[in-house]
C-alpha cells in the first residue's frame, strides 16, 4: 500500500452541535457536541449500543437528527443538497450494499459520480483518480474482479479506495480496519491520516484509536462521557466506568500512546 495520490478538495470543519435522534420512543443520541478542526483525525468510541453508529450516519446524511445539527464549514448539513453533500464528505461503511455484479474498479469508479452531470461519462481525469486511489490502497491487483466475490479486507479496502476517488474534504469512516489483517488495519489508518482531509472514525480498537487519532470522543448510553486527547481520555477509571472492564495503562516506549492492557475479571484468573 501506498500513500501517493492527492485529495484535491480542502480538509474542512465539521461541528455537530447537540444532535439527538430519537426513533421508535428510544433515545440513540442525547445532545452530542463534536468538533473536528481541519485536518484533524478525530475518534469515536464506546460501548455497543452507545450511538457511534447513529452519530455518523447523522453526519453523512442516511440519518437526519431529531435534534441540534451538523455543521461543515459553517453550512448546515440539512439544507444541502443529496450531491453536494457527497462533493464535500465521502464514506466508508461498516457494509456496502448495492455492489452486485460490479467490479472493483467500477465500485471505486462510483465515488466521481458527485462531480459529475447526469449521465456524463468518466473522463481521462476520472481514470486517473480511480487508478491512484486503486493503488493508494494496494488494489490494482484485484481491480477488474467482482466486489461480491471479494475476500472482506479486499471489499474494505475498495471501499477506502471509492472514499478516496471522491475527492472531499471530510472522510467519515465506520469501522474501517473491519476484516484486515494487523498489517492492512496499520495501513489503512496510516493512509488515512496522512490524507490531507478532516477524518472522522468510529474504531472498537482503543490501542489503534490512541496510536492514529489526535482526539477521541466517548460515548455512553447516547452521549458523550469524555472528549480530548488519547493521553487525557483513556484513563482505567474511564474505561472501568463505560465498558466495564479492567485495564492496565501505559505510555508506549516507543510511539508516546497509551498502550491498554486489558486484565480478566477479578476471579477469572488462571488458579494458582
Amino acid at each position: 500500500m501506498t500513500t501517493t495520490g492527492a485529495n484535491g478538495a480542502h480538509p474542512l470543519e465539521l461541528i455537530v452541535e447537540g444532535v439527538r435522534y430519537t426513533t421508535g420512543g428510544h433515545t440513540l443520541l442525547d445532545g452530542v457536541d463534536l468538533t473536528a478542526r481541519p485536518g484533524e483525525t478525530v475518534g469515536v468510541v464506546g460501548p455497543n449500543g452507545s450511538g457511534k453508529t447513529t452519530l455518523l450516519r447523522c453526519v453523512y446524511g442516511t440519518l437526519r437528527p431529531t435534534g441540534g445539527r451538523v455543521l461543515m464549514d459553517g453550512a448546515d448539513a440539512a439544507t444541502l443538497g443529496v450531491k453536494d453533500r457527497a462533493r464535500r464528505t465521502a464514506v466508508v461503511p461498516q457494509d456496502a450494499t448495492g455492489m452486485l455484479g460490479l467490479t472493483v474498479r467500477e465500485v471505486v469508479a462510483m465515488g466521481r459520480s458527485p462531480h459529475k452531470r447526469f449521465w456524463e461519462q468518466d473522463g481521462p481525469d476520472d481514470a486517473r483518480r480511480v487508478a491512484e486511489a486503486l493503488e493508494t490502497v494496494g488494489a490494482t491487483a484485484f481491480a477488474d474482479r467482482r466486489f461480491d466475490e471479494l475476500s472482506g479486507g479486499e471489499r474494505q479496502r475498495a471501499l477506502v479506495a471509492r472514499a478516496l476517488a471522491q475527492d472531499t474534504g471530510l472522510l467519515v469512516l465506520d469501522e474501517p480496519t473491519n476484516h484486515l489483517d494487523i498489517r492492512y488495519q496499520l495501513d489503512v489508518l496510516a493512509l488515512v491520516r496522512a490524507l490531507p482531509a478532516t477524518v472522522l472514525l468510529v474504531l472498537h480498537d482503543l490501542n489503534l484509536a490512541a496510536a492514529f487519532c489526535d482526539r477521541l470522543y466517548v460515548l455512553a448510553a447516547g452521549r458523550t462521557a469524555a472528549s480530548g486527547p488519547p493521553a487525557e481520555v483513556l484513563t482505567e477509571a474511564l474505561l472501568a466506568d463505560v465498558y466495564g472492564v479492567r485495564t492496565h495503562i501505559t505510555t508506549h516506549p516507543l510511539t508516546g500512546t497509551p498502550n491498554i492492557v486489558h486484565l480478566p475479571r477479578e476471579g477469572t484468573g488462571p488458579e494458582r
